[in-house]
């Protein structure tokens, strides 16, 4: 299916590694060129040279720290008009209400919920006045599948849901679609290492997870990408204020 992507611009915030490398190789496949974010230059380095070469679009990388409000209104700029933002910044660590105190919920917050917040808000603005854009927002199944274990995570992804929500319902008129799209567990460089690197309980812990997935296995980067491609082309332009779940269904197996 030809999506019609090809010369949009797309910024994918956390784009050098796990889900967001993913979502900018599925947009650059289409055409698109990147701009790739993240806090650490050798890998948006590695990012850029990967996607050059496999895809011949032009890669742009911003060494970012979108925890910082004003790092959002600086990457804004350095950017310029872009038709497409996929938020994929930021892991939210797996913690029950307890085992968190008040700074490490906000540490927790800075990137994955405000740094999108913030970035949108810059590019939002944009896209507005030119009557178009599609912003999409990489979440979680925390948000719908909540977990006292995972209170912090639970409590952002749920944020970001509805801040895509209530967004994406008034974006439509100004010509502004924006959506979200909650990955499972998605085999990024960080699983790849636990799966191989662990050994003794752990490991057989990791095992049996697996074996309850769906398909038996998590999902790749690129299954979460291409979702992510499909929603920011104009094939999926009626769909706006809505998240898009890819998980296999593993939210809701017992």
């Amino acid at each position: 299916m030809e999506l019609g992507l090809v010369g949009k611009t797309a910024l994918i915030t956390g784009g050098s590694k796990g889900i967001g490398l993913g979502c900018a190789e599925s947009l650059a496949a289409e055409g698109c060129n990147v701009h790739l974010a993240a806090r650490t230059p050798t890998d948006l380095e590695a990012a850029r040279a990967h996607i050059s070469s496999l895809y011949g679009v032009n890669v742009v990388v911003h060494e970012s720290d979108l925890s910082d409000p004003e790092a959002a209104v600086t990457l804004a700029q350095r950017c310029g008009p872009v038709d497409i933002l996929v938020n994929s910044a930021g892991a939210v660590p797996r913690r029950a209400l307890l085992d968190i105190d008040d700074a490490g919920w906000r540490n927790s917050w800075d990137l994955k919920v405000y740094g999108s917040i913030n970035l949108t808000r810059e590019i939002y603005r944009t896209m507005r006045e030119r009557q178009s854009g599609v912003i999409v927002n990489v979440v979680g199944i925390a948000g719908e599948a909540p977990n006292a274990n995972s209170i912090v995570s639970t409590t952002a992804n749920a944020a970001l849901m509805a801040f895509s929500r209530a967004l994406g319902i008034e974006s439509v008129d100004h010509g502004v679609r924006v959506v979200a799209v909650n990955p499972g567990l998605v085999l990024t460089e960080r699983t790849r290492a636990l799966l191989e690197g662990g050994s003794g309980p752990d490991a057989a812990a990791w095992g049996s997870l697996i074996q309850r997935l769906p398909f038996k296995r998590m999902a790749h980067t690129k299954e979460v990408g291409d979702v992510v491609a499909f929603l920011a082309s104009e094939r999926a332009s009626y769909v706006s204020g809505t998240v898009v779940t890819v998980d296999g269904g593993s939210a809701f197996r017992r």
